[in-house]
């Protein structure tokens, strides 16, 4: 049985969604918090169970039976590290053979806020003794596409990132991505992979191309990591998110978040969708 955390958000359902085009529905587990909001999992043949982070035992007696799992990382930054070491443990206790991780672009070197917990957390699966495969994510381009309502309404696309590229993939394109490797008759254990979309991008190129596409005056404003860190507070963002948001930017412009190979387009079998398609379906 395949495992899947966090099934209930975007990244897990899409997951979800690709693995039902490669094995029976009743292999795949939905690890939910909340199993009255997984219905349509369940309609759809998939088992749910109800798994909680801040009750470990929950995770111990949910993976009963598993053979692989992928642990998506949490959304609680700053508490990710103790939930993800109580999957961990779990998975552990029942001799799961293969514990797959959503990471982050260059984990172990990276100077981006976000990728600590992640380090500490790649860490840990390495230390428990449990067969493991890092998904190192670059950008999902929804980190974009979702805020182009702003965008429009402002006639501006804003940040700190300068003529610094990102290589965007949809979270689909990483969703097929921790499928194939949770399905392949192919061992994928011990492997790290750097995962990235095909092409990489400009803030002023992103803003360009939503000008073309949706007929507007759209320009790229870039600003200093402060101005940027106060706008978005000002536009309502918590200051602790605006900092890792500016922080962000930051790591585009130092180019830790550009082009690294082919290695995700080599694992699903097909170009990444390029941030012109993912910026077409969100208009």
């Amino acid at each position: 049985m395949i495992a899947i955390t966090g099934a209930s958000g975007h990244l897990g359902h899409l997951v979800i969604k690709s693995l039902l085009a490669k094995t029976d529905a009743s292999n795949i587990l939905a690890l939910v918090r909340s199993p009255e909001k997984a219905q349509d999992l369940r309609e759809l043949g998939v088992v749910v169970r109800a798994a909680d982070y801040d009750q470990p035992e929950s995770y111990v007696e949910a993976l009963k039976g598993v053979d692989k799992l992928l642990l998506i990382s949490g959304s609680a930054v700053g508490q990710r590290v103790a939930q993800h070491k109580a999957v961990i443990d779990a998975a552990k206790a029942n001799g799961v053979a293969l514990l797959a991780y959503t990471s982050i672009l260059k984990a172990d070197s990276s100077p981006i806020l976000l990728a600590a917990e992640h380090k500490e957390t790649e860490a840990l699966i390495k230390a428990s003794g449990v067969p493991f495969t890092l998904l190192r994510n670059g950008w999902y381009s929804e980190n974009y596409t979702e805020n182009l309502a702003h965008v429009l309404a402002h006639g501006a696309v804003i940040g700190h990132a300068g003529e610094g590229r990102v290589a965007t993939a949809s979270r689909a394109d990483f969703a097929d991505a921790a499928a194939v490797v949770l399905t392949s008759a192919e061992s994928h254990a011990g492997k790290i992979y750097e995962l990235t979309g095909d092409a990489d991008f400009s803030m002023a190129d992103y803003a360009a191309v939503v000008a073309e596409l949706s007929a507007k005056e759209i320009a790229y404003v870039d600003m200093p990591f402060e101005d940027y860190k106060n706008a978005l507070i000002g536009a309502g963002v918590p200051e602790g998110f605006a900092t890792v948001l500016a922080d962000a930017d930051a790591a585009i412009k130092g180019s830790w978040l550009s082009k690294n190979g082919s290695t995700l387009s080599d694992l699903i079998g097909r170009p990444t969708t390029p941030i012109k398609e993912s910026i077409k379906a969100a208009l």
